[in-house]
């Protein structure tokens, strides 16, 4: 059975796809997805895997002149996901992302108090990057920030803010507990403000 869908998604899906996306490489798949939105502005890597109802959007903001969402070779993203770019989000290259996690570079507006948050605009947050390599574990938001390569993010980590490379960050918000120190060779844990704990 695993067989006979496969090569219906080769046969059929994937042609498909090849037409629809900006690009999409050889051999990624993307697993029954719940919604995919923007197909043109969406480019997928090789050797991707998109697992069951994950929802892709990419649509420009009023006043955007482009809109992108890159998902770099050889990721990883599990099920349930949703990320939805309304200017740019960029996934690295073998990036695993757990299930039910969150990715956006925007949120409503709340600023005005007479009409729902449904009717309020977008607000535009800064561009999202998710470096190779990193790991985001289930659960995870990641709102209007970027995450450098090689990191760590807890399950159930809100990111506000930029986290730098090679680095362990958890909570909500989420905050840096350990960074890779290149000169040992070890993880080392850190201090609130970053620095390295020297025991």
């Amino acid at each position: 059975m695993k067989r006979l869908l496969s090569i219906i998604y080769y046969l059929i899906i994937y042609p498909y796809y090849k037409l629809a996306f900006k690009h999409i490489g050889y051999r990624s798949k993307i697993v029954s997805p719940l919604k995919i939105e923007g197909y043109s502005n969406i480019s997928i890597g090789s050797r991707v895997n998109i697992e069951y109802k994950t929802w892709l959007a990419a649509f420009p903001h009023t006043g955007a002149a482009t809109c992108n969402l890159i998902i770099g070779d050889g990721t990883n993203i599990g099920h349930f996901n949703h990320i939805y770019a309304t200017e740019s989000i960029t996934i690295g290259k073998n990036v695993l992302i757990a299930d039910k996690v969150y990715i956006s570079d925007n949120l409503h507006s709340y600023d005005d108090i007479s009409l729902p948050v449904s009717k309020q605009p977008i607000k535009q947050l800064k561009a999202v990057n998710i470096g190779d390599g990193t790991w985001l574990g289930e659960n995870v938001c990641v709102i209007g920030s970027s995450i450098g390569k090689g990191c760590v993010i807890g399950a159930n980590s809100v990111v506000t803010k930029d986290i730098p490379d090679y680095c362990v960050a958890v909570g909500s918000p989420a905050r840096i507990i350990k960074k890779y120190d290149a000169k040992s060779g070890t993880w080392l844990k850190t201090s609130p403000d970053g620095t390295f704990i020297i025991h």
